[in-house]
């Protein structure tokens, strides 16, 4: 079983998910007491926000480089950036160290592609809905992509950083998501990419069928565990 390198803290939120779905994969497929082998380097999201938010991508590269650099030093055989957006600085990552990184979006598509939907909607933070990082990568994939209106996108990122990235969940922030999921089916989406990792957590049910990043990349990290 290969060590897993986890780029974590981007929430603590989701990071706790990745973490927990990685052990009960590995615990499920070999009984016992197995868990997976795993280290982790944990941000502080305020200081990474904080940047987001500056558009400091170039340290934001550098800082999850550093992080990368270190989990190969301590024996990581592949790496994962457990968060969507951050994705953004991914091939920056990619060229400081010699181990794989295993891409979010390259998970989902297989995922969705396996489904045969083409054209899917996409929540997330206002980087993820808006910028080519993630949108082009998933049409490279042949996947057509539906995101909300700009008040909504706007609504959307602002309940992941405020509330959901704090482990806040909300009655109000699930009608606002399930509406916005209803406007992006009206316009064509046969699902719905959950496009940052704190999403699942507040969403259980959708109209359309819901792509669940963080566990498809979780178990996408099992799997590349044993191969």
């Amino acid at each position: 079983m290969k060590t897993i390198g986890l780029i974590g803290g981007m929430s603590f939120a989701s990071t706790v998910e990745y973490y927990r779905m990685i052990n009960c994969e590995v615990q499920k497929r070999l009984g016992g007491n197995n868990s997976a082998k795993i280290i982790l380097y944990s941000m502080n999201f305020q200081e990474i926000k904080e940047l987001q938010f500056k558009s400091e991508w170039e340290k934001l590269g550098e800082i999850l480089s550093g992080a990368a650099i270190q989990l190969e030093k301590g024996g990581a055989d592949f790496l994962l950036i457990c968060t969507n957006l951050m994705h953004k600085v991914a091939p920056q990552v990619e060229k400081k160290v010699s181990i794989p990184l295993l891409h979010i979006v390259d998970a989902t598509a297989q995922k969705i592609k396996s489904q045969n939907i083409d054209k899917v909607g996409l929540l997330g933070t206002v980087f993820t809905m808006e910028e080519e990082f993630y949108t082009q990568r998933l049409k490279k994939h042949g996947i057509e992509v539906v995101i909300p209106e700009q008040q909504e996108r706007q609504e959307v990122s602002r309940i992941i950083y405020d509330e959901l990235c704090r482990g806040i969940f909300l009655d109000e922030a699930r009608k606002k998501y399930r509406q916005a999921i209803r406007q992006m089916k009206e316009n064509g989406a046969q699902g719905v990419v959950l496009g940052c990792t704190e999403i699942p957590l507040l969403l259980e049910k959708t109209e359309i069928p819901a792509f669940n990043t963080t566990q498809i990349h979780a178990m996408a990290a099992v799997e590349m565990s044993f191969n």
